[in-house]
């Protein structure tokens, strides 16, 4: 009996992969959102070839995004700035020709160096651009942008 439940349990976990579905949703998020945030940087830096920078990025998403992206470990190094996760870290003060994006709305509103910011709401991907940063930047973006770009006014 011993025996036969031993095989079996080998058995299994030899088809256990077969039920890590659950652990790899998460990944599947951040897939879409690596695919996001790289059309938008290729397009923003109209580059092929994108160095990005995430603050304190963890190591599912650079597993996921380094498959689309150069991840780089630091702002000098990027040409595009997507802060994610908290911004105590971020030791980009000061850098001309830098694109910020961030994943909070709030943050996009309140300070002007966010050009925009790509951040989920009930489960699902929402993209805001703003104008005034766009026009200040000189960035001319694809008409297929124009329903996620807002105009606030004193954004020059």
């Amino acid at each position: 009996m011993k025996i036969l439940l031993s095989i079996s349990l080998f058995i299994l976990s030899l088809y256990g992969q077969n039920y890590t579905y659950l652990i790899d949703e998460y990944d599947k998020v951040i897939d879409l959102e690596a695919k996001i945030i790289t059309k938008i940087a290729k397009d923003i830096t109209k580059n092929e070839k994108i160095n990005l920078y995430i603050p304190d990025i963890r190591q599912i998403d650079e597993k996921v995004y380094s498959t689309k992206l150069n991840i780089v470990n630091s702002c000098k190094k990027a040409d595009f700035i997507f802060v994610k996760y908290d911004e105590k870290n971020l030791k980009c003060k000061n850098i001309n020709n830098k694109y910020f994006f961030t994943n909070n709305y709030k943050k996009l509103l309140n300070n002007k160096k966010y050009l925009g910011a790509f951040f989920w709401s009930k489960s699902r991907p929402n993209i805001v651009l703003i104008k005034g940063r766009l026009v200040k930047n000189n960035i001319n973006l694809k008409k297929e942008y124009n329903k996620f770009v807002e105009d606030y006014n004193n954004e020059y």
